[in-house]
């Protein structure tokens, strides 16, 4: 589904390059759950920015089901990144003064999604994570866990091939971690791609197989 080859990604810092990517390759099936781990500054969060279309290579190849990626517009990035991918931060990115119905309608909005399928496929995505009696609540009136399955919500509410997760557990105690994860799991049964980003090993436990990164190079993998 995913082949990266000799992916090459760096950034300008004052008068210097910096490379964070150094000729990455790899390859992610369709139906996978993969674990991305690696120390701070290893290159997981850029690795995992360039796979999601959040970012572009310098240098490399990137193919997804067969379509060049790299040689893609910004505009086909956003459409792809739109119709492909569901994402899921850390600190959830929802947005403060939306409902939890309103948040996870967001997507579909810039997918172009009528109104009322819209709030159909929105209800069903937050009956779906256990919160079905929580659509007209603010981020505020919810737990750190429940506003990570809102985003969770979001992410899947569009029907996306593949969710990128990066650190969701990272901001929540154990009991909420397990419940997010139960979730990944639930899912990963149903055939979704999932890429994880996280330094836990207790949650990488979860994932089929685990990419470890070390200065911008693939090392060790499981």
């Amino acid at each position: 589904m995913i082949r990266l080859t000799g992916a090459c990604k760096r950034y300008r810092n004052g008068g210097s390059d910096i490379e964070i990517l150094r000729g990455v390759s790899v390859e992610i099936g369709k139906g996978e759950f993969v674990a991305i781990m690696g120390p701070s500054g290893s290159g997981k969060s850029t690795l995992m920015n360039v796979l999601g279309c959040l970012d572009t290579l310098d240098g490399g190849t990137y193919e997804l089901q067969g379509l060049r990626v790299d040689r893609m517009d910004s505009r086909e990035l956003a459409h792809l990144r739109n119709r492909r991918f569901g994402f899921v931060f850390q600190l959830f990115n929802l947005i403060p003064r939306l409902d939890a119905m309103r948040n996870v309608e967001l997507p579909m909005i810039y997918g172009c999604v009528p109104p009322a399928e819209r709030r159909q496929r929105a209800a069903a995505a937050l009956e779906r994570v256990g919160l079905g009696e929580r659509h007209h609540h603010a981020p505020s009136q919810l737990s750190g866990g429940q506003q990570q399955r809102v985003a969770i919500a979001r992410a899947v509410a569009n029907d996306p091939d593949i969710i990128i997760a990066d650190e969701p557990t990272g901001s929540l105690d154990s009991a909420s971690s397990d419940e997010i994860m139960r979730l990944f799991a639930d899912l990963h049964s149903q055939g979704k791609t999932i890429l994880m980003v996280t330094h836990e090993n207790d949650v990488a436990v979860h994932a089929q197989r685990v990419i470890r990164l070390r200065d911008g190079r693939i090392g060790e993998a499981a």
